[in-house]
């Protein structure tokens, strides 16, 4: 086989060489890979941008004539922030997060009109007119109030503007709502004015049932004191008999008292003998 080889012209095996490694580096260059969550287009030298869109996997392509351009079809999050007048002239600053993906069947016309960097150029200027058309038809409370249905809207309006240019949107939701020092100070003095008229509704109420205990205590004292006065004049006897009951609980406190003292019984209305019960009775 060595013999074989050395008869071989040395001008034929550089050929064959040559040969080989034109082959290989074709075979090399007409292959390209297009991974998950991606799709490819083909840009032709002759033809310009094909309509076909390549799906996942491995193709083929002519080297030189061809070049493959590959998408991102994934969702991406994008946060943009604008400040907006709202109807009653606040200022209000948005956040908003939107998910958004191009459409794959699109990708051809995506890139005539707009590239690669296709999000940059839209997104910024479709939702900062977004966000102040719908924020404009609102007043500072409602946006607060309202939240779920301005960010229904938004959502709404963002996704026909967004389908103009081909451009999927899969969510769209509002992360920071943010208002001017004035209108933050006028919800303070709001809640402590309302704070304020919650206590003095609670001092007119608490006086009204004041009022009412007062005359309540006044007409039980009124109908005692003539309950008193009626006993009194049917039975003299009754002054005797609220005596004896005070006379009782004074002798009971002193009794419980560790003090000792010596005071006048009649002081204390203790002296019970002198007391001629037929005589009040009479």
């Amino acid at each position: 086989m060595a013999a074989v080889a050395s008869k071989v012209p040395k001008a034929t095996l550089l050929r064959l060489g040559i040969i080989g490694g034109a082959g290989l580096y074709v075979a090399f260059k007409s292959l390209y890979n297009v991974e998950g969550g991606h799709r490819a287009i083909v840009f032709n030298r002759i033809h310009g941008i094909k309509d076909r869109v390549f799906p996942e996997g491995t193709h083929f392509k002519i080297p030189w004539f061809e070049r493959p351009i590959i998408y991102d079809v994934r969702a991406h999050p994008h946060l943009v922030e604008s400040t907006s007048g709202s109807r009653d002239l606040q200022m209000v600053k948005i956040g908003l997060r939107v998910l958004t993906r191009p459409e794959a069947e699109k990708l051809p016309l995506i890139y005539r009109t707009l590239g690669l960097n296709y999000n940059e150029r839209v997104l910024p200027s479709i939702i900062h007119e977004t966000l102040k058309s719908v924020v404009a038809r609102y007043n500072a409370s409602q946006l607060l109030t309202q939240r779920e249905k301005v960010s229904g809207e938004i959502r709404d309006v963002l996704t026909k503007r967004a389908a103009n240019f081909n451009i999927a949107l899969d969510d769209v939701s509002i992360t920071t709502l943010t208002f001017g020092k004035e209108f933050t100070s006028a919800i303070e003095a709001k809640q402590v004015a309302a704070q304020e008229a919650e206590r003095a509704k609670y001092l007119v109420e608490k006086a009204e049932q004041d009022k009412k205990g007062a005359i309540v205590r006044a007409q039980g004292e009124a109908k005692s004191a003539q309950l008193i006065g009626e006993a009194i004049a049917n039975n003299p006897a009754f002054i005797t008999l609220r005596r004896i009951e005070a006379s009782r609980e004074i002798a009971q406190t002193i009794s419980h008292s560790a003090n000792r003292l010596f005071l006048n019984v009649n002081d204390l209305l203790l002296n019970l003998e002198g007391m001629n019960a037929q005589k009040c009775k009479q």
